[in-house]
C-alpha cells in the first residue's frame, strides 16, 4: 500500500491556554516537508511540547500510521482515523471513513486531553494532525492545500 503519514503532534498544560504561551502554541504548523528518503509505506512523526518551546521533533519510520485504519477497496483507499483511547472527551459521534483516490491526501485534526496521573499532575492538551497521502508523495506533499480535510477538534476545557 503506497500511503505517506506524516503525525503532528502538540502537547501543552493550562500554562499555553492564554497569553504568550498560547500564541506560541497557536503559531505551531500543520504540515512540515518530509524528510529525504520518505517513502510509502512510512510514517514522518514531528512533536512539539511545551517543556521545550514548542520545538519540533522528528523521526521518520517504516510501515503504516498507528490508530489509523487504511483498507483498499475498489482503487480507493478508505480512512479512519482512532481517537486516542485515553483522551478526554470521548467522541461517541465520529465522521465516516474517508475514501480517497491516488494521489490526494486528507488532513484529519482531532484533540483531546488527559487526566492528571497519565502525562504528569495535571491536565495535558493534545492536538493532532494526520497528513496522509494514497500514492506517490514528493518532499512536500502537505505544504499545500489538502483534498480532503476533517476536522474533529473540540472545545477542551
Amino acid at each position: 500500500m503506497d500511503v505517506v503519514a506524516q503525525w503532528v503532534r502538540t502537547s501543552w498544560t493550562k500554562r499555553s491556554r492564554g497569553g504568550g504561551g498560547a500564541a506560541l502554541r497557536n503559531a505551531v504548523p500543520e504540515a512540515f516537508g518530509l524528510p529525504e528518503g520518505a517513502a510509502g509505506p512510512c510514517v514522518h512523526e514531528v512533536t512539539m511540547d511545551e517543556h521545550d518551546g514548542f520545538a519540533p521533533r522528528s523521526t521518520l519510520r517504516d510501515g503504516p500510521p498507528p490508530r489509523v485504519d487504511l483498507r483498499e477497496e475498489d482503487g480507493l483507499l478508505r480512512v479512519t482515523l482512532t481517537p486516542d483511547p485515553w483522551g478526554h472527551p470521548v467522541r461517541r459521534r465520529r465522521p465516516p471513513a474517508l475514501r480517497l483516490p491516488p494521489g490526494e491526501w486528507v488532513r484529519w485534526r482531532i484533540n483531546h486531553r488527559s487526566a492528571p496521573g497519565c502525562c504528569g499532575d495535571e491536565w495535558t492538551y493534545h492536538q493532532e494532525v494526520l497528513n496522509l497521502a494514497y500514492g506517490r508523495a514528493d518532499a512536500g506533499p502537505f505544504l499545500g492545500v489538502p483534498a480532503r480535510q476533517v476536522d474533529e477538534r473540540v472545545h477542551l476545557f
